[in-house]
């Protein structure tokens, strides 16, 4: 009989890339300005506008355009042109239509996984852009359903369960976020497991909590079947 009655999966970065193309965004939003300020202090300001906007726009592309057009304003103390505003607009429409591109061992561990198991997959982020990216990733056959959340605390994750009728002991998350995959699901006394991404985006950057009886760490997804036979 499995342990898991359902596994839960996040997306950006653990399903696929995305990570990689805010960090491109950011680097041509930096030459953008590049006559105002250095890249550091871009970058650094940019960190700050975001993590204070969180509150009010939530995660996702959009919000970071928001945060791109407002940092660009102020740090040009409001002589930034239409002309460069739009440019940030076409960065963040590039970010929506880019590629989605699945991380490795994900295309065939992910229906293997399937055929055994309930599995759903609760992200954070806009909407209509998760919901997209999951179509296009090839992979929607796979989940029972799809969770967009605003944020991933405990009581998002409780809420969840509840829904799907499973507790909590039954439940497993994976993700690459220590701070939005895992630690709130170890608090309700689930089980995690952490993948790590090659980057990962500094708000969401937290200590590993090592020795607690529910986390598990594995280098890649294809290491997922292995450790659910073991548990």
């Amino acid at each position: 009989m499995p342990r898991f009655d359902l596994i839960a999966f996040d997306a950006d970065d653990t399903l696929w890339h995305n990570e990689r193309n805010y960090l491109m965004a950011q680097e041509r939003f930096a030459q953008l300005l590049a006559q105002y300020h250095n890249p550091e202090w871009i970058h650094a300001r940019l960190y700050e506008t975001e993590t204070r906007n969180i509150e009010h726009y939530g995660y996702g592309i959009k919000a970071f355009a928001l945060s791109m057009i407002e940092t660009a304003v102020e740090l040009t103390e409001g002589r930034i042109s239409g002309k460069d505003v739009k440019a940030i607009i076409a960065l963040a429409r590039g970010m929506l239509a880019a590629p989605v591109e699945l991380l490795a061992h994900v295309s065939e561990t992910i229906p293997r996984l399937s055929a055994a198991y309930r599995m759903m997959v609760i992200t954070k982020g806009d909407l209509l852009d998760q919901e997209t990216k999951m179509t296009r990733s090839g992979l929607p056959d796979c989940f029972e359903s799809i969770e967009v959340v605003s944020h991933k605390t405990p009581a998002s994750y409780r809420r969840i369960m509840q829904r799907a009728g499973v507790a909590p002991d039954r439940f497993l998350m994976v993700g690459n976020s220590l701070k939005s995959d895992i630690l709130p699901v170890l608090e309700l006394g689930a089980s995690a497991v952490h993948i790590p991404y090659d980057v990962t985006w500094l708000h969401e950057q937290a200590e590993p909590p090592v020795g607690h009886p529910g986390f598990h760490s594995l280098e890649h997804l294809g290491q997922l079947p292995g450790l659910l036979r073991g548990l």
